[in-house]
């Protein structure tokens, strides 16, 4: 069948959703399991793994993650929208085998306490008050309560901050999103590698030792009430530029601008992600052209660009008008007004 719709607006009920093609590997959910912990890794680095070390980072880029890496310090990393900012972390994760990349997208609301943990002190109240019921009733058994480090849970900056023997990479996303005391608040957990949880302190004397759950889900001890790295984490801060941050904050991090791809990063991104094929058909380089040649300071994300490739490949070749109209849609600058 050469049409490439499968919706097509005829009110008609049919079953040609069977006719849809695998998703694009960038967003397909289905391969590895929930304990798979490189599955996003996969989506962002590309599944033509074999490919992934040919998306050649700028020398600026290389010095910038390794003075990071030297110094112990975080990795401010600006730029527009789809530069490969968050990509970033992931592709440091991936080349030097350091697990799952732990992630804290920030938004308006975020608060330092949602990176470091969080404790379910309503959840804990109700389940002894449930328990006490249970054990006063007629012929029950006593139940025993379970302890405090079931309802506590340490969020990604906190899980980054365990002591470990490889560092931890943390993508911190778009900090810019956040309020004005985020930034500042970051900032002793940035520089001391520590922080201590008040809940677990008064309760040191009794309890020293108290098993917590992980960002990853796993179950980790916590002596004291405080958490300290032992090897401090690689952490990303991303951020598109829609705010300055406080000189205190920049003193601390390594910055990093990076630049729109250029052609052989954006053939090798395309080969990583849809493999040789996609960029070598008249079509195909036409799109690549046309994201090379936007006009200066015109703002495309180089995902727009893989969506409309892989978008182009399912319409009929020859439907030139038809292509051409998918390409117009998805690779839509988005500095320019609606």
């Amino acid at each position: 069948m050469n049409d490439w719709r499968i919706y097509r607006g005829a009110g008609l009920p049919h079953d040609e959703i069977q006719r849809l093609p695998a998703p694009p590997p960038w967003r397909d959910f289905s391969t590895g399991s929930p304990d798979d912990t490189l599955a996003g890794s996969d989506r962002r680095l590309g599944v033509k793994r074999r490919l992934v070390q040919n998306h050649h980072p700028r020398p600026a880029e290389t010095d910038a993650v390794n003075a990071a890496l030297y110094l112990r310090r975080p990795l401010l990393v600006t730029g527009n929208p789809g530069t490969g900012k968050s990509t970033l972390a992931h592709a440091v994760a991936h080349e030097l085998r350091l697990g799952r990349v732990l992630r804290w997208p920030i938004v308006s609301r975020t608060t330092l306490q949602d990176g470091l943990y969080r404790y379910d002190a309503i959840g804990r109240l109700q389940d002894v008050q449930l328990e006490r019921a249970q054990t006063g009733a007629p012929g029950s058994a006593a139940a025993t309560p379970a302890g405090i480090g079931s309802y506590i849970r340490l969020g990604p900056l906190g899980t980054a901050l365990l002591p470990s023997e490889q560092p931890r990479v943390l993508l911190i996303d778009e900090l810019d999103k956040s309020d004005l005391d985020l930034p500042n608040d970051l900032l002793n957990a940035l520089e001391e590698g520590e922080f201590a949880i008040p809940e677990l302190e008064r309760l040191a004397d009794r309890e020293p030792v108290v098993e917590v759950l992980s960002d990853d889900g796993r179950k980790v001890a916590v002596l004291g009430g405080r958490i300290r790295c032992t090897t401090f984490p690689f952490i990303v801060l991303t951020s598109n530029g829609e705010r300055d941050f406080p000189a205190a904050l920049l003193r601390r991090c390594i910055r990093l601008e990076l630049e729109p791809p250029g052609e052989e990063q954006l053939r090798a991104m395309i080969e990583a992600h849809l493999g040789t094929e996609a960029a070598a058909g008249d079509g195909e380089q036409g799109l690549v052209q046309r994201f090379l040649n936007r006009e200066p300071g015109e703002v495309i994300a180089t995902d727009q660009l893989l969506n409309a490739l892989y978008l182009t490949q399912h319409a009929s070749r020859a439907e030139r008008v038809t292509r051409e109209r998918i390409a117009d849609m998805l690779m839509q600058p988005l500095d320019q007004p609606r």
